[in-house]
């Protein structure tokens, strides 16, 4: 399900998980009002001007919200990246991995793109291990406008995937 302001709550507790902030950055979402912000602002559009964005992992059992998965159209990238983040006790699990697994072959296959892009952390090896283990390549580094880290940049192309 895309992320909606329903969802400011649920968001709010995972932007300020320690590990979102380590690997992906504080985004100064202090209360409930400004995750609805945030959404709003951040995800909301996306959806309206690509027709995709943040959608939420549901555990499969019992419903609960345990992270988010999407494909972001970000400032200074060419193409779109596949990101997603869970709440902590659902690292580990092979949920991160089967969320982008499902979203990537949604980016190709729905939303028809030629390409995408996965950028991390040099110290996000889980991350970079979920984006290899997807048969991303690695491209080199590459740095988000407003943002001065030097960030890893995985790609890969709708033939790849599908063959």
């Amino acid at each position: 399900m895309p992320v909606s302001l329903e969802d400011a709550q649920f968001i709010y507790k995972l932007v300020n998980t320690e590990s979102w902030i380590k690997n992906i950055g504080d985004r100064n979402v202090t209360d409930i009002d400004k995750a609805k912000e945030y959404i709003k602002t951040r995800m909301l559009p996306q959806y309206e001007k690509l027709g995709f964005g943040n959608y939420v992992i549901y555990l499969k059992e019992t419903n609960e919200k345990i992270g988010t998965c999407g494909i972001y159209d970000r400032k200074g990238l060419e193409g779109v990246d596949l990101g997603y983040a869970l709440y902590p006790t659902f690292v580990k699990n092979g949920y991160a991995l089967e969320a982008a697994e499902k979203m990537l072959n949604v980016a190709f296959t729905e939303f028809n793109l030629s390409k995408v892009s996965g950028i991390t952390t040099k110290e996000n090896k889980p991350s970079r291990n979920i984006l290899e283990k997807l048969n991303f390549r690695e491209k080199g580094t590459v740095q988000l406008e407003g943002d001065d880290e030097l960030l890893v940049h995985y790609e890969i192309d709708k033939e790849e995937y599908l063959s």
